[in-house]
C-alpha cells in the first residue's frame, strides 16, 4: 500500500529529504509534494528558492493551496534554471512577440483576402461608364495602411514571416 508516496512498513524518503540526506519524518511538509520517484523535481526548486525557503512557505500556506504553490514553484524553477536572468517573464515575452507577429500576420491576410475579393468583385461587374469598382479596389488596397506599420504594406499575403524562438520546442512545463 502506498500513501502519499511512501510504502507502509519502511519508510521511504521523499526526494527532498534524500537530497537534504536527512531522515523523512512522518509529517514531513515536503513528503506530499516531492515524492521519492521524481527527485528532480526538487532539485531544481532547492536550487533556485533553497529548501529553508519552501519550507517556510509551504508552513505558511493552508494545506489545500499547497500543492498550486509547489507546482508554482516547480515551473519558476525549471523557468530559471533554462533562463537564470530572465525566468518565466523570458518565455512570456517571447511567447508575447510571437503573438503580436502572428496577429500583424492575420491582419495582412485579412486584408489581402478584402483587396482579392473587390478585384474579382471589379471584374465581374463590369458597368460601362462607372468606376466605381476600380475605386473601391483603390480603397480597399489602401486599407492596410490604416492598420498596420508601414514596413508590413508591401508584403504579400504568401510572404510570411517567421519568428525566431530559439528553444521553443523545449517546454517549461516539463519535469
Amino acid at each position: 500500500m502506498k500513501e502519499n508516496g511512501r510504502k507502509h512498513g519502511a519508510l521511504s524518503p521523499c526526494a527532498a529529504c534524500k537530497l537534504l540526506r536527512r531522515r523523512c519524518a512522518p509529517d514531513c511538509v515536503f513528503a506530499p509534494y516531492f515524492p521519492a520517484d521524481e527527485p528532480q523535481k526538487f532539485a531544481s526548486v532547492h536550487k533556485v528558492f533553497g529548501a529553508s525557503n519552501v519550507n517556510k512557505m509551504l508552513q505558511e500556506l493552508p494545506e489545500h493551496q499547497r500543492r498550486d504553490a509547489v507546482s508554482s514553484m516547480v515551473y519558476e524553477a525549471n523557468a530559471r534554471v533554462r533562463d537564470p536572468v530572465y525566468g518565466c517573464v523570458g518565455a512570456i515575452s517571447s511567447l508575447q512577440r510571437q503573438i503580436d507577429s502572428l496577429q500583424n500576420q492575420l491582419a495582412l491576410a485579412q486584408a489581402e483576402v478584402v483587396h482579392m475579393r473587390m478585384r474579382q468583385f471589379g471584374s465581374t461587374s463590369s458597368n460601362p461608364g462607372t468606376n466605381s469598382a476600380d475605386e473601391n479596389i483603390a480603397s480597399v488596397a489602401d486599407a492596410p495602411s490604416k492598420f498596420m506599420p508601414s514596413h508590413h504594406q508591401s508584403k504579400s499575403f504568401f510572404c510570411v514571416d517567421m519568428v525566431d524562438q530559439p528553444n521553443m520546442a523545449e517546454s517549461l512545463w516539463s519535469y
